[in-house]
C-alpha cells in the first residue's frame, strides 16, 4: 500500500514533467478535471499525537491486509499553474504518446 498523499504527489510530478517534455508549437492540450478512482484503507494512530492516513490499496495487496477495511474514494482535481505573479493559468501538455496511455 502507498499513502494517498504519496499518489497525488507522484501524479503532479508527472503532469509537470508532461508540461515540461510539450513541444512548442500551435497545438497544446488543455488539462481538464481529473479524476481519480481509489480503493483506500483508512488507518487511525492512537496516542497523544494520533492521526487518520488513507493509504491506497494495490491491485495486488495481499492476505496480510484482508482485516482492514477498505473504503473508494473519487478525487477531481482541477490542475491550475501558478506563474511568477501570482496569478493561475491553466496547465498545457504535449509530446509523443507513451507506451500504454490511451
Amino acid at each position: 500500500m502507498i499513502e494517498l498523499t504519496d499518489m497525488i504527489r507522484q501524479l503532479r510530478q508527472d503532469l509537470y514533467t508532461a508540461m515540461a517534455d510539450g513541444p512548442v508549437g500551435p497545438v497544446r492540450f488543455e488539462v481538464g478535471p481529473v479524476e481519480i478512482e481509489a480503493t483506500v484503507a483508512v488507518t487511525r494512530e492512537a496516542g497523544v499525537s494520533g492521526k487518520v492516513q488513507f493509504w491506497v490499496v494495490e491491485a495486488n495487496a495481499d492476505g496480510k491486509y484482508a482485516t482492514s477495511k477498505t473504503h473508494r474514494i473519487n478525487i477531481t482535481l482541477q490542475p491550475r499553474l501558478i506563474v511568477p505573479d501570482g496569478s493561475q493559468r491553466s496547465v498545457l501538455i504535449g509530446g509523443d504518446e507513451a507506451d500504454g496511455e490511451r
